[in-house]
Order: structure tokens, then sequence, then C-alpha cells
């Protein structure tokens, strides 16, 4: 292909003016732009993508080893306790340390000001909200577990 910018009114082919020769540059340079920016985005997206599928599967074997530990941990209070009353009791140790975590969550969600402030106090009212329906029933069902396995009746 011959250059426009050497082909004249004398030359073989139609002459060129130079915003037509510009545009052509101009077109050219953001091609090659363009293919080197896909170029560039292939190489990183493997490897994130890769990298996205690890972090996946981390948190999957995460999940596993908390639900293996907490049947673990179960068997143990087991051991000892009748089994209603050892999932109750692990049953509220997850349930305290998820509101000691959701408290520390939700004071930095205030701290972080704006809209973080505002979903900590929606989040909060959903959470109340909830917690006054389920509370009650959880406790009665407690208490009655508790009465049962005081009065010596065997674990059901």
């Amino acid at each position: 292909m011959s250059d426009p910018a050497t082909q004249g009114s004398g030359g073989p082919g139609p002459a060129v003016s130079p915003t037509e020769r510009l545009a052509a540059d101009v077109a050219e340079v953001v091609r090659a732009e363009v293919r080197e920016m896909r170029t560039q985005v292939m190489t990183v997206a493997r490897p994130t993508g890769v990298g996205l599928a690890l972090l996946a599967t981390a948190g999957g074997c995460l999940v596993l080893g908390a639900g293996a530990a907490s049947a673990t941990a179960l068997r143990l209070l087991e051991t000892f306790l009748p089994r209603r009353l050892a999932t109750a009791g692990l049953t509220g140790g997850y349930l305290v340390a998820a509101v000691v975590l959701a408290r520390a969550g939700l004071r930095q969600l205030r701290a972080a000001g704006g809209g973080s402030a505002w979903l900590a106090d929606e989040v909060q009212d959903a959470v109340a909200t909830t917690a006054s329906r389920v509370v009650p029933a959880g406790a009665a069902a407690v208490r009655d577990e508790l009465d049962q396995w005081g009065s010596g009746r065997p674990d059901r």
C-alpha cells in the first residue's frame, strides 16, 4: 500500500488532503492502541479469572471447615450435655458471636458516615424488627428444654 503523504496531484493515485491524511493517521493510531489494550486486558483477565476461581474455592473450603468444626464442637458438647441442650448451647454461642460481630460492623459503618451510616441504620432497624419476633419464641423453646432437662425426663 502506498503512503498517502507521497501521493501528489501528478502521481498515479488521487490527491489526499492534509485533513484526510490526519484522519487516516489518527485512525491507524487508534486501531493500534485498541489492539494493544485488548492484548493487555486479556493478559490481565486470565490470571484474574484464575485468581477469582481460587478465592471462590478457598471460600467453599472455609465454609466446609467451619461446618466440620461446628460438628466437632457439637459432638464434644454432647459428651456431657443432652443433645438438645448441647445444640441449644452451640446455637446460642453462634448467636452471641453474630451479635458481637454485627455490632462491631455497624459501628464501623456509622464511623464511615454518609451512605454507610444510613445503611447501618437500615440494617439495625431490620434486625431489630426480626429479633423482636424471633427472640421470644426462641427463649420459650429454650425454657421448655431446660425444664425438661431439669425434671430428668429422657432426651427425645
